[in-house]
């Protein structure tokens, strides 16, 4: 069974999407080829509050989509030569986004942007055939004891409260 994450699935609370997007499968298609991997670590980014978020400042030309609808794309560059790749959640006007760190064939978010041919103008588009690239469920079951929560990577900057959070869900591999 493959079934294509909607818009829907991803106007929820996000770190409950983070944890369910555990197992689900990022798809990006290119003409004929697909490039396909089970997704294994993400991080949330929650709302205006959320210090390590790019929204925690309010909304900016670069940041706008994460206002917008779910299930949108949000790719940012970062140090200059990395893509990160994001998929917006809840409602609109609340900024909130969840970023794919890796999946079973590409570990590290720079690394599966690249992977997956990901590029800046797929940023803003709708996840789905469409575009290109989109989120699949294949019936996959991720217990919730298979997933480990740590704090997010890289976010010292946002103080000692919001960089402690446990929002990045990671499958275990043991």
């Amino acid at each position: 069974m493959k079934k294509i994450l909607s818009s829907r699935f991803f106007n929820r609370p996000t770190l409950k999407i983070s944890q369910e997007l555990i197992g689900k499968f990022l798809v990006r298609k290119i003409g004929k080829k697909k490039i396909e991997g089970m997704i294994t670590e993400v991080e949330a980014y929650d709302g205006h509050r959320d210090r390590a978020s790019h929204a925690s400042r309010g909304e900016t030309p670069r940041n706008s989509v994460m206002f917008g609808g779910a299930g949108v794309w949000y790719i940012y560059l970062i140090y200059g030569n990395y893509l990160m790749l994001n998929i917006v959640t809840h409602r609109k006007g609340y900024p909130a986004a969840i970023l794919i760190r890796s999946t079973g064939v590409s570990k590290g978010p720079g690394r599966l942007t690249r992977h997956f041919k990901i590029d800046k103008s797929l940023n803003k588009k709708i996840a789905n055939e469409k575009s290109g690239l989109w989120i699949e469920d294949r019936g996959v079951k991720i217990a919730k004891s298979k997933i480990k929560r740590t704090p997010r990577i890289g976010v010292d900057y946002a103080g000692p409260i919001w960089s402690k959070k446990h929002w990045r869900f990671v499958l275990k591999t043991k």
